[in-house]
């Protein structure tokens, strides 16, 4: 019996730890500990309402636009406006969100996660033209490997043109996102952390001049999805086809939907493109969403608030020395139950809720790889999950910018209530994510975010229940306890936002070894 820790994972979002107890070459037994405590909730206490869609941008740089939204959206339900945002400023919200959407996903997979399974050696041997390759190749011959390295090595499996088009891929992408950022900023101001969202819809007024700027660039993105991304999703999903047998995890799927279609003032009736539910793999049937079945545990979690507490009524009480404790992320569960979000989850609910333009895409996917279903519910499946999903939105953004009116309100005013609450739930590039907000004499007294990452990388509840990439990790083989690549790669396939050094004890405590790991 050996125990793996990596600690932190690298080329994510933040500091998240990984332990596995492996026995004979399989994980029995895994844990996931986010390592970094925050506050920010506690930030907010105390502050006008109308700054949280600022302060709870800097949860994150790379999504800060969600959590502008999700805010947002739960101060438009405390200030009774919800169904009053004009058509004007519900679009600017979702092209905003859109082109935060693109620039992760492209993020995620070419500078996170590619890296798991390109081999940028390979380089070495091109001959061409490509200005991209040759200048990587000319750093590889000065023995410069970085940002590529350090890393795994072994089990890469791409042909040598393959990797080659993947790195010259890498370079491309860099200059997509760019693109992506320049989009949000065309509405937003300014990228990240977009100073149009607030309640009541944007502040940034339609233009033909800001059209006609962010269609030329969605454009653009989309031939990239279209020709480059997907492309490079399926060829790695055809070579390391076993990675559909491999991380799993719990099998059951949540999501608050996301793109408002319309502005019903119930955020449980809105019409979205994304479609709100839950769903499992063993029945790939759509069941209705009901936000008061969320609670969240914190047996395991560093805090001494209460277990089992809506987040409405959740609390951020910090104690760093709670005994049997290993992580400071609590455990999100829906009806008792383990929950997976994140763009698997909302393709298979948008799928089993018989979108069509979901339902095409997928099984058109599925029809070329010569797979079923069910090889949907693992690592890659939740590559080519990511992938699908850029493409759908970046196509209904490409519909959603020419509905813009030039010269249309994009903001209702309101009253600040003295006394109110609200919940805002919507969807990041990772996952489900609320917000939840009480106002009481006219300042904000609670406010609570429960995040995708708290969802997937939730440590064990209070019933003992491992979180999504716990049980994703578990039964999974390790060829070598040096070298547990198969591990980064499942843990990454989630796109965790939570960030080098590995670690290799025996059950004893005595250090095997440590070494930095990209």
């Amino acid at each position: 019996m050996a125990k793996i820790v990596i600690d932190p994972v690298t080329r994510i979002e933040g500091h998240l730890k990984i332990e596995a107890v492996v026995e004979n070459g399989e994980v029995k037994e895994a844990r996931s500990s986010g390592m970094l405590f925050r506050g920010l909730e506690m930030i907010l206490r105390g502050r006008d309402p109308r700054d949280a869609p600022r302060i709870t941008q800097r949860i994150c740089g790379v999504c800060p636009t969600t959590h502008a939204m999700a805010s947002a959206l739960a101060l438009d339900d405390a200030f009774g406006v919800a169904g009053k945002i004009p058509d004007n400023g519900r679009i600017i919200r979702n092209l905003l969100q859109g082109a935060n959407y693109i620039q992760s996903h492209v993020l995620h997979f070419y500078h996170l996660a590619a890296l798991d399974y390109v081999d940028v050696t390979k380089v070495a041997t091109y001959e061409g033209q490509d200005t991209a390759l040759n200048s990587v190749k000319a750093f590889l011959e000065r023995g410069v490997l970085a940002p590529f390295v350090p890393r795994y090595e072994g089990d890469y499996r791409l042909p040598a043109k393959v990797d080659q088009a993947a790195v010259a891929h890498y370079v491309q992408a860099l200059d997509m996102r760019r693109l992506a950022h320049e989009m949000l900023a065309i509405f937003g101001g300014k990228m990240p952390h977009n100073a149009a969202i607030v309640p009541g819809g944007v502040t940034e007024n339609v233009t033909v001049d800001k059209i006609t700027g962010f269609l030329w660039r969605l454009q653009t993105l989309r031939d990239f999805i279209d020709n480059v991304y997907i492309p490079d999703v399926l060829a790695v999903a055809q070579v390391y086809d076993d990675y559909f047998e491999i991380g799993s995890g719990c099998k059951r799927y949540l999501s608050y939907g996301v793109f408002d279609l319309n502005s019903h003032p119930d955020l449980t009736l809105r019409q979205r493109l994304h479609l709100r539910g839950t769903t499992t793999a063993s029945d790939l049937t759509h069941h209705p969403l009901e936000p008061s079945k969320i609670r969240e545990d914190v047996a395991s979690s560093r805090f001494r608030s209460p277990s089992g507490l809506h987040p409405s009524q959740g609390a951020t009480e910090p104690d760093p020395h709670k005994e049997g404790a290993y992580s400071w992320v609590k455990s999100p569960r829906y009806d008792g139950q383990v929950y997976e979000v994140g763009p698997l989850a909302r393709m298979l609910v948008s799928y089993t809720a018989d979108a069509p333009k979901v339902r095409k895409i997928v099984d058109d996917t599925l029809t070329y790889l010569g797979a079923p279903a069910t090889v949907l519910f693992s690592t890659l499946g939740r590559h080519a999950a990511r992938a699908l999903e850029t493409k759908w939105v970046a196509d209904a953004m490409a519909e959603w910018v020419l509905e813009l009116k030039p010269g249309e309100p994009v903001y209702v005013d309101y009253e600040l209530p003295a006394e109110a609450e609200g919940m805002g739930l919507w969807g990041a590039p990772r996952g489900a994510l609320g917000h939840w907000i009480r106002i009481e004499d006219g300042v904000i007294a609670n406010y609570q975010c429960v995040v995708p990452t708290t969802w997937n990388c939730s440590p064990r509840d209070d019933q003992g229940q491992p979180g999504p990439v716990e049980q994703a990790l578990e039964g999974t083989k390790v060829r070598d306890v040096e070298n547990p690549f198969e591990l980064v790669r499942i843990v990454r396939s989630f796109d965790p936002c939570l960030a080098c050094a590995v670690h290799l004890v025996t059950p004893k405590g005595r250090e095997l070894g440590r070494f930095r790991v990209s």
